[in-house]
């Protein structure tokens, strides 16, 4: 049996917490009727944090995931920690600090995908590093050049939003899919895009995950490594902080 959980999140990637009721509990992990944890998905790792019981104790959750289907969103709490009782009401709390610097890392892989306009193989968005790995031949793309664009991004400051088109939508925008290998999930009936610029001017793209509200809140990236990895296949290391001088090695 699969449990529906309204994820708050993704119309509101600020929410720190929220109260909730516990609908299930199993061998699998939590489950609430409504949540501010992000679960696992197209390379964004899913959120920790804890649940804040009635009597002031506190549940560790150490990640979140799927379920059997994209709705059923799993809390699995941290080795040796306590359970709930289904029907009790907890306050989910994710660790901010940690989701903030996903967010701002995962805004950052779609600039990528701007200065870098090629169709995307791989994805892994993480804490101090992410990566993108596109179809790109060796055309004298380098480190210094992508940063220096990403940064003119950063600096615009340009909104990023999200809004929903329908699957016919999507099928009658097939360039709206960067992805080569990968095509959202289609069937509810609807799908999430994030832009970004005025009407998303400068990148529309299907995406399920959390982001920041510009590009400015992004903060200050660089492109740390591209590694090849394939014949024309290029893996792009992100990573905060300004670019390196040429005398260091990148590793």
């Amino acid at each position: 049996m699969a449990f529906a959980t309204e994820a708050l999140f993704r119309d509101n990637a600020y929410l720190k917490s929220a109260e909730a009721t516990v609908i299930a509990v199993d061998e699998r992990g939590i489950f609430l009727d409504r949540t501010v944890f992000y679960a696992t998905s197209g390379g964004q790792p899913g959120d920790t944090g804890t649940l804040l019981r009635a009597d002031g104790s506190r549940i560790a959750i150490a990640g979140t995931v799927t379920g059997e289907t994209k709705d059923e969103i799993v809390h699995k709490p941290a080795e040796g920690a306590a359970r709930p009782e289904v029907g009790e009401t907890v306050t989910a709390e994710i660790d901010w600090e940690r989701r903030m610097k996903l967010m701002r890392m995962h805004a950052a892989c779609h600039l990528l995908t701007v200065a870098c306009p090629y169709p995307i193989t791989g994805a892994a968005v993480g804490e101090e590093e992410s990566r993108v790995d596109f179809d790109i031949p060796d055309a004298g793309v380098t480190r210094e050049g992508v940063s220096e664009a990403l940064m003119a991004l950063v600096r615009a400051d340009h909104p990023i939003f999200t809004k929903w088109i329908t699957d016919e939508d999507l099928a009658a925008n097939p360039s709206l899919v960067k992805s080569k290998n990968v095509r959202p999930p289609v069937g509810s009936g609807r799908i999430r895009l994030v832009c970004i610029g005025d009407e998303g001017a400068v990148d529309t793209q299907p995406c399920g995950g959390t982001h920041v509200a510009s590009t400015a809140e992004i903060g200050q990236i660089h492109i740390g490594k591209i590694e090849k990895k394939g014949r024309e296949n290029r893996r792009f290391r992100i990573r905060f902080g300004p670019l390196p001088s040429s005398q260091e090695n990148p590793s």
